[in-house]
């Protein structure tokens, strides 16, 4: 194949050009000055004709990634205009286009050419998430989350320099306050810190509890919420993770008694009633819990307690706070099959023995 250089002096080049230029398309002479390996004059005669992005797409940034010529191409469009904004609509449009096609790792080197750190960031939060079956899978992936915090920290140092000047227009790159920065940062290095608890739990052996969709920090409330639960319960107790949970829900402004009384449940049907007791002390110690929502999770359990053992279910009696509350879990919880049987409640003038056939009437 000749040159760039003496093929645009051959005779049946020019005669080719001129009627296309006559009476082709836009897309038919940008075509055809990729075939001949001339992609500054496809690039030139794109701008010279604000041709759409379609053109751009199909004529130019296809071949190139498809030919291996991508990086080529990035030279000539950096070339040609240094700040990239020329390019918007075409880089904007080629993003979607590889994100549709799913070319994630392309989509990724655009994106980092292009500078656009916020997107280059989403899409390493994808890389980190996408198929992941375990955290210990997550922990293998942890890179993406490094690379998530440098995105994001090189945006901040560009924000910060560019606000004391006049600002420059920049259409094309994603744009985001430096609060909103600054907050995804902590939610980065807060999935860090749940994803090696968790990692840890699945190797060594503690972990039992498995789930669908592995619930991170970067879905929906409902999905942090998850995470939350998932950290208290596959420690080896759930005082090891209530920490990191505690800094989830409050991070994230979630609802903890929800998050609570769904623990407490499933601690019930894993007859782990220990360990709600647990979790009622590290509720109240938490130092943000109100007077009775250590006892509205037992209360939430009643329907789990129907096999409860006597002593585990008078231990958690003496737990509540509200004497109002013990006898109504009293009344509702308690099974017997002694008419005579009493049920012991603790209350705030001691210890008193409640005679069944008084909670019980009917008996």
């Amino acid at each position: 194949m000749m040159s760039e250089g003496k093929i645009q002096h051959n005779s049946y080049y020019q005669e080719c050009l001129f009627y296309l230029h006559s009476y082709g398309t836009n897309l038919a002479i940008i075509s055809f000055y990729m075939r001949h390996d001339c992609m500054r004059e496809a690039l030139l005669h794109l701008l010279n004709k604000q041709s759409p992005h379609e053109v751009f797409i199909e004529g130019i940034f296809v071949p190139s990634y498809k030919s291996g010529k991508l990086h080529m191409l990035e030279n000539l469009l950096e070339t040609i205009d240094p700040g990239l904004e020329s390019w918007g609509i075409y880089l904007i449009a080629a993003c979607k286009h590889l994100q549709k096609k799913n070319y994630y790792h392309i989509l990724y080197e655009l994106q980092q050419f292009m500078k656009d750190h916020v997107r280059a960031a989403m899409t390493c939060i994808r890389f980190f998430t996408h198929k992941a079956k375990s955290y210990t899978e997550l922990g293998d992936k942890q890179k993406w989350l490094l690379k998530v915090k440098d995105h994001l920290k090189v945006y901040l140092q560009e924000v910060s320099r560019s606000s004391g000047r006049k600002k420059a227009v920049c259409t094309f790159r994603k744009k985001m306050t430096a609060t909103d920065v600054s907050r995804h940062i902590n939610t980065v290095e807060l999935q860090m810190e749940v994803t090696k608890f968790l990692h840890r739990c699945e190797s060594s052996g503690i972990s039992q509890i498995t789930s669908s969709a592995l619930p991170t920090l970067f879905g929906n409330n409902h999905m942090k919420m998850d995470v939350a639960c998932k950290v208290m319960l596959e420690g080896k107790n759930i005082e090891e993770g209530f920490g990191i949970a505690f800094r989830v829900l409050q991070d994230f402004q979630l609802e903890a008694a929800a998050v609570y009384s769904k623990v407490a449940k499933e601690l019930v049907k894993q007859q782990k009633y220990s360990e709600i007791r647990l979790l009622l002390k590290c509720v109240n110690e938490s130092g943000v819990a109100a007077k009775n929502d250590g006892d509205n999770i037992i209360l939430n359990c009643l329907e789990e307690f129907k096999d409860i053992p006597s002593e585990d279910l008078d231990n958690l009696i003496q737990d509540m706070d509200s004497d109002e509350n013990k006898v109504h879990l009293i009344s509702q919880g308690q099974q017997a099959d002694d008419g005579d049987l009493c049920a012991s409640m603790e209350t705030s003038t001691g210890l008193i023995i409640i005679p069944c056939y008084i909670l019980f009437p009917s008996w």
